[in-house]
């Protein structure tokens, strides 16, 4: 078992020290001078003042970051000073999804993102991702490109094989509404003719509550309490996701801004090339179920969400709607008027 584990030991070192060899010297040194004016414009993009600036932000951002990947061998370099913007890698190293959202104001985000392959000779291959998901009033039920893409800020990704083809199902989260969150799981291919990124699919098998047969969904999604802090995760151990029981904690199941988790929790396991709907995984998760494996990247905050670790948290990405919300509403207070009229 240790010559084992010191032979793979051996073959992750060397697979790290051929990818560094292959980003020479006057390459790293463009990609770090660029990642630092990347930095202002990621961050200026959610933080600053004016939508106005925000958005030019971003314009700047996407221009840059472009001219920065199409250096060669750019897929090696981890870009790991952005603070907004999620970066996952797939389990195989064969892409990374770059997930990052731009401020509207205190109510709305556009979601943004773009796929990167990794490429034998260095060169750039790019997928950006539109946002589509304020034009569908049904995303469940669609299979979507990366022009009519389902927006969400990615924190996992998940290799599975069926039939001899990869399957990549992401989690992510999406400050939906100024009311609600939505965490959704969907499965990531890629057309084997064209190499194009497709999203969603017949894999989820699902069981509501109130219904006595299974539904295939193509993606599957849970909407929720701003307020309310919900578990949505992968358990390596259980091979297994895991996420809350929902329930509306006034009786009104048709407002999903009402729903906070009820201390049961359901799961998916793939069986056969779909994910198989759990009803009742267990009643009170084990801490160490609620945050598993490190995830490859960031999301985005106001404030950093990595841990001394280098892992993000996801209970941070709620954390940060709920300030968003908080701030909305400490705006829309009357200001106290002085004496004599003035404010």
């Amino acid at each position: 078992m240790k010559k084992l584990l010191f032979l793979l030991f051996l073959a992750v070192t060397c697979t790290t020290l051929n990818a560094q060899n292959k980003l020479n010297a006057v390459t790293l040194k463009q990609l770090r001078a660029r990642e630092d004016s990347l930095k202002v414009f990621a961050d200026s993009m959610i933080n600053a003042n004016a939508a106005g600036s925000r958005f030019m932000s971003d314009s700047n951002f996407v221009k840059g970051f472009v001219r920065a990947l199409k250096l060669p061998y750019s897929f090696d370099y981890p870009f790991d000073s952005l603070q907004s913007v999620s970066r996952l890698y797939a389990p195989d190293s064969s892409f990374r999804i770059f997930t990052w959202q731009l401020k509207k104001d205190e109510y709305f985000y556009y979601q943004k993102g773009a796929i990167q392959l990794r490429t034998a000779d260095g060169s750039l291959k790019l997928f950006a991702l539109f946002d589509a998901s304020m034009f569908t009033g049904k995303p469940e039920d669609s299979v979507r490109n990366r022009n009519n893409w389902i927006g969400a800020i990615y924190y996992k990704v998940i290799q599975k094989t069926w039939q001899g083809r990869n399957y990549y199902t992401l989690i992510g989260f999406d400050g939906f509404t100024v009311s609600s969150n939505r965490k959704w799981m969907e499965v990531l291919t890629f057309d084997e003719r064209t190499g194009e990124p497709r999203f969603g699919g017949p894999f989820f098998s699902v069981r509501h509550d109130t219904s006595k047969t299974q539904k295939v969904m193509n993606r599957f999604v849970i909407e929720y309490k701003k307020e309310a802090s919900t578990t949505f995760n992968y358990n390596g151990e259980m091979d297994m996701v895991i996420f809350d029981h929902l329930i509306s904690e006034s009786d009104e199941p048709h407002r999903p801004e009402t729903y906070v988790p009820d201390g049961d929790f359901e799961g998916f396991q793939w069986k056969d090339g779909k994910w198989m709907h759990v009803a009742k995984v267990f009643t009170e998760v084990p801490d160490e179920f609620k945050r598993v494996d490190p995830y490859l990247g960031n999301a985005p905050a106001e404030d950093a969400l990595r841990d001394k670790d280098g892992n993000i948290d996801e209970k941070k990405l709620e954390e940060r709607s709920r300030k968003n919300i908080e701030k909305a509403k400490e705006k829309e207070k009357p200001k106290p008027k002085k004496p004599g009229g003035g404010e």
